[in-house]
């Protein structure tokens, strides 16, 4: 079918190429990119690199936090296993409450393992960025866990 209106041919090709090219319409995550977020916040983690740690956050992150020196001493506090972890390995990258979502299996400072849930979120520009993360004990956080509220852990 040729269509024979230019207009109607712009517009036409507009809404292929949104559907097509858009990042919140991305059917398939891109897994090494996920990856790479995630790998390089971990490192501004080892390098008290607040600023660089803060810019992998996702918007709704970064406006709840408000500045990178928050973020940085609510992860020190809240979350060192993804501060200091002596160990990282990269799991899978599963669908979670509807996110793409890494998972990391961490050993913390004290050598006890941890898995971590990084929920990620695809800006408009393509770029990945980290929308929040839940800690839990290895396996304990299912792949069908389709909740809305946090796992308890026991």
């Amino acid at each position: 079918m040729r269509i024979r209106n230019p207009v109607t041919a712009a517009i036409a090709f507009s809404l292929w190429a949104l559907f097509f090219t858009s990042g919140a319409i991305s059917a398939e995550p891109d897994r090494g990119a996920i990856k790479s977020v995630v790998e390089q916040q971990l490192a501004a983690f080892r390098q008290d690199n607040a600023a660089l740690a803060f810019s992998f956050a996702s918007p709704k992150i970064q406006k709840t936090f408000g500045s990178p020196e928050r973020f940085l001493s609510m992860v020190k506090s809240g979350y060192p296993p993804v501060y200091r972890p002596q160990s990282v390995t990269f799991l899978d990258v599963v669908m979670l409450r509807g996110q793409p979502t890494q998972r990391v299996l961490l050993t913390g400072p004290d050598g006890t393992q941890t898995t971590a849930h990084y929920f990620m979120e695809q800006q408009p520009d393509g770029r990945w960025l980290i929308d929040g993360c839940v800690l839990s004990a290895p396996e304990a956080l299912s792949v069908e866990w389709q909740g809305h509220h946090r796992p308890t852990t026991g």
